[in-house]
């Protein structure tokens, strides 16, 4: 199996849509599979959802063994589920919950809309209400994972096609990629939140060595420069951009938030980088005044920092830049 083996182009459009919609996808995050026979394909890690017309980037395990892993043998990585090991992909990080939500097609996306929700205690009641009459379950925050793939199995029953998941995203499944396609669009009508914070463009030139990201709101309202610069709010943002953002340039730091002027970022940052960078500021920027985003944490941080799975997931992005 050197190659990937032909998927059904419904799959293929799905995930290519998630990748290149920024407001559900940035950069490598996100992942999507699909289950034929005891063949599960999914996204590899690393690899850009937008690219799935393009590139072979899906890996097929073995889902009896995914699923023996998501249920606590193995150490959960699912790479001894492989079954192309040739092609020297490793699949995604959250391969145990797509082996064990039992819908053929799963979507996992970092919807901009439901991270605003899902990010704080008044953002997850809305959500529940506007999501009511769905088949919706809410999954409070763990390290992605194994540690996530419990929670959702606590939440998950034979019903559920529907996941939010606390400061991570979204996740949909279905008999179907437009199945799919359509009840995630479902969700994103109901949770869209409109941008309630402007900036101006600043003035001057960015610290030496970086360049604006054009996206000054959060260093003009006292607010959301406090929420940017004190805390982290979802996995991805740890893993490309590091904590809160510093206030000032910082050795080993790929992006700073100088209050009055704009978000600046390293010209030499990834394309990963900018889109993590761009997603805080599009999460910030929809934030109701009223509601308290919870931060994930130190420890939860350093969990992500330290994690093998992602430093591979942050190398692949580099090389991909």
């Amino acid at each position: 199996m050197g190659e990937q083996a032909p998927l059904p182009q419904d799959f293929l459009d799905l995930s290519a849509d998630c990748g290149g919609d920024p407001l559900r996808v940035q950069g490598p995050g996100g992942n999507t599979s699909i289950k034929l026979g005891e063949t599960l394909w999914i996204k590899a890690s690393g690899t850009e959802l937008a690219n799935a017309l393009d590139d072979d980037i899906f890996v097929a395990v073995d889902r009896a063994i995914a699923l023996a892993e998501a249920k606590g043998a193995g150490d959960g990585t699912c790479q001894a589920a492989i079954l192309d090991p040739e092609r020297g992909l490793r699949p995604s990080i959250e391969t145990t919950f797509h082996a064990l939500i039992d819908w053929p097609v799963v979507a996992h996306t970092h919807s901009v809309a439901t991270l605003v929700h899902a990010t704080s205690d008044q953002g997850f009641a809305e959500a529940k209400r506007k999501l009511d009459g769905l088949p919706v379950a809410f999954v409070p925050y763990c390290k992605p994972g194994r540690p996530l793939t419990e929670a959702i199995a606590a939440k998950m029953t034979p019903s559920v096609q529907v996941f939010v998941l606390g400061n991570h995203g979204l996740i949909v499944a279905g008999d179907s990629a437009p199945d799919v396609a359509t009840l995630m669009g479902e969700v994103e009508r109901r949770l869209a939140m409109p941008v309630l914070a402007d900036g101006s463009p600043p003035e001057g030139s960015a610290p030496d060595g970086f360049i604006w990201l054009q996206t000054s709101a959060l260093a003009h309202d006292a607010q959301l420069f406090s929420l940017a610069t004190q805390g982290s709010y979802y996995p991805d943002h740890v893993v490309f951009l590091g904590p809160a953002l510093p206030t000032q340039p910082v050795d080993g730091a790929p992006a700073c938030l100088i209050q009055g002027q704009d978000l600046a970022i390293r010209k030499e940052a990834t394309p990963a980088q900018k889109a993590m960078a761009q997603c805080l500021s599009d999460v910030l920027t929809r934030l109701p005044a009223n509601w308290d985003p919870n931060a994930i944490g130190s420890e939860a941080e350093a969990e992500l920092l330290n994690w093998d799975a992602e430093k591979y997931r942050q190398a692949l992005a580099a090389r991909r830049a």
